[in-house]
Order: structure tokens, then C-alpha cells, then sequence
């Protein structure tokens, strides 16, 4: 069963849908289809995931701050306004430069 999101018509904000932790990663999902998701995540400073495959395409918008996204030992700093597709099957991983936050949009096909 699908999920919907209790959002869905809804206009937001960005930056009022997910508020930063101290020392923690928050997420929250927006939409949750078996064709794919957007799901937006804060890092507080220095928080990150190591590092993990995927078996889709992933593709990273920064809406806030800056981050070190290395895919396949390649590191790429990406800040506020500037996206990255991480490949799929390549191993990646993140880590907050400053406190920043994603979205991230995988499709599932």
C-alpha cells in the first residue's frame, strides 16, 4: 500500500517543514509511491552517513548549507541551490561541512 502524504495539495515552506537538531539527522518524508520518494533531511554540523549503496539513481537538492558528498571516494562539495545525482550501485556517503539540509528524490525504476 502506498503512503500518501498529508501535505499532498498543500503549499509549504521549505525551510519551516523540517527544523535543525542539535547533534542529530531529521527526516521527513514527503511523498512514498513504489515508483519512487522526496524525502527531506537536516544535518546538524558534522552529523553525515557513512557510507552505503543504493540500487537507484539518487538525486541530492541542497536547500541549505553545505556538504562533502563523496561518491566512489570522489568528494563534492555541494551548498545551498546546487544539486548531484548519486549513481546507482556506487558507494557514497555525506557529511555536514556546516548544518545543511536535502532533499533527496530516488526513482524506483
Amino acid at each position: 500500500m502506498e503512503k500518501h502524504s498529508e501535505n499532498t495539495g498543500n503549499a509549504l515552506n521549505l525551510e519551516e517543514v523540517l527544523k535543525y537538531q542539535k547533534d542529530a539527522i531529521v527526516s521527513r518524508t514527503l511523498v512514498n509511491r513504489k515508483t519512487g520518494t522526496v524525502t527531506l533531511f537536516a544535518f546538524d554540523k558534522n552529523q553525515g552517513l557513512s557510507e552505503h549503496t543504493a540500487p537507484f539513481d539518487a538525486l541530492v537538492y541542497v536547500t541549505d548549507g553545505e556538504a562533502e558528498i563523496q561518491i566512489s571516494g570522489k568528494p563534492n562539495r555541494v551548498k545551498k541551490g546546487e544539486f548531484i545525482v548519486m549513481p546507482a550501485k556506487k558507494p557514497h556517503s555525506l557529511k555536514a561541512i556546516e548544518k545543511f539540509k536535502m532533499m533527496l528524490v530516488m526513482i524506483r525504476s
